[in-house]
């Protein structure tokens, strides 16, 4: 479990193979019953992206042993994951009655992030800090508050949560994206970028490659966002070569900065393993971009349908009304992306503002 949480933060995939060899010698030697063991491999095929065998493992983990909460923690992922939300919700709301934990917790909170209800969500979160014991659990909560109140639109509160944690935690790539965005909703680029930076110094993960290319890319910085988006791109190339789904970021960078075609067709893989709000969302993207807008809004729509309040999906619809002539729906959207503080990295930000322009909105 732990090399598996490693990974996580790392992006070394190598760490994963090690996680499965020691949970699979461990169900060796203990073939039935082994709870701890089958929420193991319920967590390592979510780590990979395969949340049918995650839900399989982990309610053979539950089978068990009914009691075991980290079990519905994971199979409430996988549900989530799986477009499956009555049933995540259900999952973990018997996960909070076993223990109600950091872990717990959280999980509530995403559960009504999910539908919009951020005051609520953000409460659960400060509940989830309360109840942390790990240094890794309270950077996540304060990774997560900050990005709360950065969909509120409360930037100065996201940048002091970020802060927060990274006193205890400076190296925490999660903590330290957080508070990227801060400074970018405030129009500090160059603290965004630097974060951004360090970040990936730390782990090469793709949605924070993608954050920084993309602002070197709103600055005028060709060679350093190329750079980036060379990494992804190589990265990339690896996923393929092991088979594995393709994640909504490797879709988003195909669809701006490669092939749409090809967006499309890894987002239609993955949409078939993963029908999840984000991955409705960057299918979405990668259709508008093709020009196929009529198809695009349906899953733009699918993507918000929950009341998920994420900056860069309804700049996303905001585009696709736009090409579709409804520029009423697009000025809603924008001024909902754009807010007091835009959720967004510099350059989408740029691309939101200068549509509003276009349009013509006072």
């Amino acid at each position: 479990m732990a090399r598996i949480e490693q990974a996580r933060t790392t992006a070394d995939p190598a760490l994963y193979t090690t996680a499965d060899k020691a949970l699979r010698r461990s169900l060796a030697l203990q073939p039935t019953g082994n709870s701890t063991a089958e929420t193991g491999m319920a967590a390592l095929a979510a780590a990979r992206h395969d949340f049918t065998a995650a839900r399989t493992w982990a309610e053979k983990a539950i089978t068990s042993d009914p009691y075991n909460p980290a079990a519905y923690g994971v199979l409430a992922d996988a549900h989530t994951q799986l477009g499956q939300y009555r049933d995540a919700e259900r999952a973990v709301q018997k996960m909070n009655d076993l223990r109600p934990d950091a872990s717990s917790l959280a999980r509530a909170s995403y559960v009504f992030e999910l539908r919009g209800s951020t005051v609520r969500a953000a409460e659960l979160m400060r509940r989830s800090l309360t109840a942390a014991t790990t240094d890794s659990e309270r950077a996540f909560a304060h990774a997560c508050l900050s990005s709360l109140a950065l969909e509120d639109g409360d930037a100065p509160l996201a940048l002091k949560e970020a802060d927060q944690g990274l006193r205890k935690t400076p190296a925490d790539p999660a903590l330290l994206d957080a508070r990227a965005r801060a400074h970018a909703a405030l129009g500090q680029t160059a603290q965004a970028r630097a974060d951004w930076q360090r970040a990936t110094d730390i782990a090469p993960l793709p949605h924070l490659l993608l954050a920084l290319g993309e602002t070197h890319q709103a600055l005028g910085h060709g060679e350093q966002a190329e750079a980036q988006f060379t990494l992804l791109r190589a990265q990339d190339t690896l996923r393929t070569s092991a088979g594995d789904p393709p994640d909504t970021d490797a879709i988003l960078f195909e669809a701006d900065h490669g092939s749409p075609a090809r967006a499309i067709t890894m987002a239609e893989q993955a949409l078939r393993t993963r029908p999840f709000v984000a991955v409705h969302d960057a299918y979405a993207w990668a259709l508008h971009k093709a020009g196929r807008h009529r198809e695009a809004l349906d899953h733009a729509d699918q993507a918000l349908a929950l009341g998920t309040r994420h900056a860069l999906w309804r700049y996303h619809r905001a585009a696709i009304h736009h090409a579709l002539g409804n520029q009423a729906a697009a000025t809603a959207d924008l001024q909902a992306a754009l807010g007091p503080a835009p959720a967004l990295n510099p350059l989408h930000a740029a691309h939101a503002r200068a549509l509003l322009k276009r349009i013509g909105t006072p």
